[in-house]
């Protein structure tokens, strides 16, 4: 008789998964009508900033997507785009007063691109201080 020596059969190998990968899912974001001005504001964000990525945009560029969106423009103001000398304007602001309040955008390069907020209606009824341009188009 013959004898050896053997190995032990190798053992199963180790299955593993892949860890679950967390995803983000964006949020979808829209107009409230029965809403607040800060339940409003990320879509007034969501707007604008599409607008903001026009380094060359105006002031009716952002009231035109506002319209569209579903903003009032009757509760709109907005700053003009030129200097009384002719030049551009740094920035811009255009706002829309919902209720007591004023959703309110900035825009261009003085202030690095977009920035808003939301602030109470002032004592004149309206969102902006300061000379505005009729919304008249």
């Amino acid at each position: 008789m013959v004898s050896g020596c053997t190995s032990e059969p190798p053992a199963e190998p180790e299955t593993t998964s892949p860890a679950p990968v967390a995803t983000e899912t964006a949020t979808a974001v829209a107009l409230v009508p029965d809403g607040s001005a800060e339940d409003n504001k990320p879509f007034f964000d969501q707007v604008n900033s599409g607008v903001a990525a026009n380094a060359d945009a105006g002031g009716r560029d952002f009231v035109d997507a506002l319209v569209s969106a579903g903003f009032d423009k009757a509760a709109m103001e907005v700053t003009n785009d030129a200097t009384t000398l002719g030049d551009r304007a740094e920035s811009i602001q255009f706002s829309v007063r919902w209720g007591d309040s004023c959703l309110i955008g900035q825009f261009g390069p003085a202030v690095d691109g977009y920035h808003s907020t939301v602030q109470p209606v002032l004592g004149t009824g309206l969102c902006l201080i300061g000379d505005t341009r009729a919304i008249d188009w």
